[in-house]
């Protein structure tokens, strides 16, 4: 079996009184996306510090490409990249100079340095923009120029600590692709975000970070799973329709101003089957069906011990009838 990309053991950190990390167990596969949920100030920062070698962890131990953080501190940084909540793009710069410059830093030479800045800013679409100081890009693109830095040195796992963090909704779905595409590339990537759309469509697995230790981990679909709160919302034509749905199907919430009722579910195939078996004895049909499961807002907010967030954090899938 390969060596896990990442893996610690009863990592702790305090900051004076503050005890931010209480005994950290991780580990993250090589060649995938992991995705570091939680509160502010639960150490998802803290995490990537010590894991870039940045803080010392006060125990525990933390493995990176099978290196120790702090025995072997120079071989992690030389197969690592970050990229911070903060970006390290120089704006009196030009976007070619500033990789040029990370070129210089990781000793790559002239003509190979040359050659890593051109591929870069054609992968990251900012040819266009190479020479034209950093200060004259938007959020996007700077953002896109502080990971192509990142990834001058072709790291082979690569922190995003909250990358797409006010970002425009295009900015970030370029984001997204470019994450995509540095996976298929056999890329490891610990993800820290506050989107947690963004969390289940990237990451394989997903850890929520509480109180300074992971409460919950698995894959996206699992974590939902394990959250009531899915259910089948079902429209009609008028009140009297509902009326008689409603005393149909138990447990059912009927809301009248929409004509809509919905009913527990977990979102299977035999479960909205039966729903619909019971409406066709009652010779009811609704005008339309949808199917909402728990999200990850719904797994967060019920491990971290939050209240719960709104129906239209939930996913739907919506059918026509």
């Amino acid at each position: 079996m390969s060596v896990p990309a990442i893996e610690t053991s009863g990592l702790t950190k305090s900051f004076g009184d503050t005890a931010v990390l209480t005994g950290l167990d991780l580990t993250v596969p090589t060649g995938s996306v992991y995705a570091l949920l939680g509160p502010n100030g639960t150490g998802k920062t803290t995490t990537v510090h010590i894991l870039s070698t940045l803080l010392a962890p006060d125990s525990g131990v933390a493995h990176v490409a099978g290196h120790d953080v702090r025995r072997h501190a120079d071989a992690v940084r030389s197969v690592i990249g970050v990229t911070g909540q903060f970006s390290a793009v120089d704006n009196l710069l030009t976007g070619e100079e500033n990789l040029r410059i990370m070129a210089d830093l990781r000793h790559l030479g002239r003509l190979k340095g040359s050659r890593v800045a051109t591929d870069l800013l054609e992968k990251f679409e900012l040819t266009e923009a190479a020479g034209k100081p950093a200060s004259t890009y938007s959020g996007g693109m700077r953002r896109r120029l502080d990971l192509a830095m990142t990834l001058v040195s072709r790291p082979q796992i690569i922190y995003l600590d909250e990358p797409t963090t006010g970002l425009d909704p295009r900015s970030r779905r370029t984001m997204r692709q470019i994450v995509k595409d540095l996976v298929a590339e056999g890329v490891t990537v610990l993800l820290t975000t506050q989107y947690l759309d963004e969390a289940d469509e990237l990451a394989d697995r997903v850890g929520v970070l509480n109180e300074g230790t992971i409460v919950a981990e698995g894959t996206p679909r699992d974590l939902k799973s394990r959250i009531d709160g899915g259910r089948v919302v079902l429209t009609f034509d008028d009140a009297d329709a509902l009326a008689c749905a409603g005393g149909g199907l138990a447990d059912s919430i009927p809301d009248p101003e929409k004509l809509s009722l919905s009913v527990p579910s977990d979102g299977g195939v035999a479960s909205v089957r039966s729903v619909l078996a019971r409406l066709d004895a009652l010779e009811v049909e609704p005008t339309s069906l949808s199917i909402r499961t728990p999200s990850l807002d719904d797994v967060f907010f019920a491990l971290t011990g939050n209240s719960s967030p709104t129906p239209t954090t939930t996913s739907a899938t919506e059918v026509e009838l």
